[in-house]
């Protein structure tokens, strides 16, 4: 069990090199090498085991209505996560520095203009997707296959969300990401499965990603105190995810059949 025990270590160097570079480097490039060095260890262990990076991670041409659809499946998996937040925030809410921290990061990400734009875009939905996948839906998925694909899959989200837990200036954890990074861990992961490449997993996550980070300045989230919750928007959005990355799913069998892990 190689795979887990390396993107632990990585989420270690994460956040001690994150703590180290960010002062000199700013804010943006901290994220890019914050991620790099989580997926630092799981490209080791890959290119040590000898199957390297582009059998291990199955990076196979895919068609492009393929590609597509991975980009549908992401939209659709952004309005499921997104619906269960808002359920959750109904039910439980947050402490207020986590929501303060979300804003300061969205406000330093904040573009100037179109090539700024591009720049946070890397660093927040880009990058991260590209890394956090190589670890978890590349080499952490795979390796927990043995015990079944349940189990891999649920092991697997587990640890991605773990990853997302967040800590106040004062040391307070805070677990409020969790639920909801779980089920997009799980969505990932049976994309995976699906398609037997890392490519389509990439580009759904970076879809959650870069539309939390466009739609966030529209929904009020970057000013003021906590908003009202919405359980109507919530439910809604939660169905509508469902529903949709469902489809977008089962439209994904039909050309991609031979190089499908497990599903």
């Amino acid at each position: 069990m190689v795979a887990p025990l390396a993107a632990i270590a990585g989420f270690v160097l994460m956040q001690v090199g994150s703590v180290i570079v960010a002062r000199p480097l700013g804010f943006r490039p901290t994220l890019v090498v914050a991620e790099a060095l989580l997926a630092l260890p799981s490209v080791a262990a890959l290119v040590l085991s000898g199957v390297g990076l582009r059998n291990g991670l199955g990076l196979v041409p895919l068609p492009t209505r393929s590609l597509v659809l991975s980009v549908a499946f992401g939209a659709a998996l952004w309005g499921l996560s997104l619906g269960l937040f808002e359920l959750q925030y109904s039910l439980w809410k947050p402490p207020a520095w986590f929501l303060e921290h979300f804003q300061a990061v969205h406000k330093l990400l904040r573009p100037l203009g179109p090539f700024d734009a591009l720049v946070s875009f890397l660093a927040i939905a880009l990058v991260p997707a590209a890394c956090e996948e190589l670890v978890f839906r590349g080499t952490v998925l795979p390796a927990l296959l043995g015990l079944g694909a349940t189990a891999a899959v649920i092991g697997t989200s587990m640890l991605f969300s773990a990853i997302h837990l967040q800590a106040s200036a004062s040391g307070e954890l805070s677990f409020y990401q969790l639920p909801f990074t779980f089920v997009v861990g799980i969505g990932l992961a049976l994309l995976r499965l699906r398609t037997g490449s890392l490519v389509p997993a990439i580009l759904a996550h970076a879809t959650v990603n870069g539309i939390t980070f466009a739609t966030a300045p529209f929904a009020g989230a970057l000013d003021g105190p906590m908003p009202d919750p919405r359980p109507l928007f919530g439910a809604t959005l939660l169905l509508g995810g469902v529903l949709g990355s469902g489809l977008f799913f089962r439209l994904l069998r039909n050309s991609l059949t031979p190089q499908r892990m497990g599903l």
